[in-house]
Parts: C-alpha cells; structure tokens; sequence
C-alpha cells in the first residue's frame, strides 16, 4: 500500500506545476514546457538550404553540429518572421518515431519569461478560433490576465510529419541535414 501511495503523492506533485518558457510570435504569447529546451541563442548566422518547406529557415553551426532553424509562424501557416535584434532561436531537442535524438531550432520574435503554470490552470483548448492547428496546442492557460497558447511540442516538432512535407516537395528530409 505504501509504494501505490508515493506514487500517488509524486503523480500529484508533477500534475501541481511545470514550468514554461513564454514566446512571442506575431503578437501572440506562447508558452512551451522547459523539459526540452537545451538553450536559446541569438539569431544569428543561418544558411539557406535549398529546396526546403517554407517554415525551414536553413540551418546553423552550434559548436560542431548542424541543427536545422524551423521558422515558428511559418510552421503555423502564418507568414515568415521579420527578423528584429529581438529574434532568437530557441534550441530543442525532439525525436522522431524511431526514436532517434535531433536538436531542432525554432526562430520566434522574442522569448518573455519562464513560468510556473499550475496544471489546474490549463484549460483545454476551444475548437475554433486559433490560428494554428488544433493538434499543435496543448490548452489555453491564463497568466496576468491575458491568454497564452500552451504549445503540444511534440507534434509542433514531428520529425516524420516535417520529412514527409519536404519529401512531398522532393527536397531532402531534415534527418537528412
């Protein structure tokens, strides 16, 4: 009985509070669950690559590695970001099904602040009404007073889904980079 009531007691405390890195994009807040950001970094050199959907900004040298930079809003189907001294890219780590380990950048307009949202604080996210896809949030959480778009990273960042659209356009995959 002791062990099912610690794990009931650690499965509370992780569902009490994550922690979330806020963005911008377009005016509009974001938020992101810190477990998978590596670090954000200063827009700076990214070289083009040929070929690639529009949402994949090129890709950029990080101490050896080659990591491609996703332009967020263009991921969402908006326009390109506008880079301002303000831009930065937010480096990630996401995998694919196989379950193979890629750092990911994405560009955003600026990042805001890390935050302790409450799970309890997290609404679900209505059908209609959002700019981005359905499957690509997480909930709606309310912090000072004005919404923020919880992002479902996950799916933001889907390896399989991303190399499917750049092999649509015949252009090499970004596990391929």
């Amino acid at each position: 009985m002791g062990a099912l009531t610690d794990t009931r007691q650690t499965t509370a405390i992780q569902k009490q509070e994550a922690q979330y890195l806020t963005l911008l994009l377009g005016g509009e807040m974001f938020a992101i669950d810190i477990q998978g950001i590596k670090e954000i970094i200063e827009y700076g050199h990214v070289t083009p690559v040929p070929m690639m959907p529009d949402f994949v900004r090129g890709v950029l040298n990080l101490r050896g590695a080659v990591v491609p930079v996703l332009d967020l809003k263009a991921r969402f189907g908006q326009p390109c970001t506008k880079v301002s001294r303000r831009s930065c890219v937010v480096i990630l780590e996401a995998s694919s099904e196989d379950h193979q380990a890629q750092d990911i950048g994405l560009l955003v307009d600026s990042v805001s602040e890390v935050l302790e949202i409450p799970a309890d604080e997290i609404k679900p996210a209505p059908s209609f009404g959002a700019r981005i896809r359905p499957d690509f949030i997480s909930g709606m959480a309310k912090v000072a007073g004005t919404f923020v778009i919880v992002l479902q990273v996950d799916k933001v960042l889907s390896m399989d889904e991303m190399s499917q659209l750049a092999d649509a356009g015949d252009s090499p995959s970004l596990q391929e980079l």
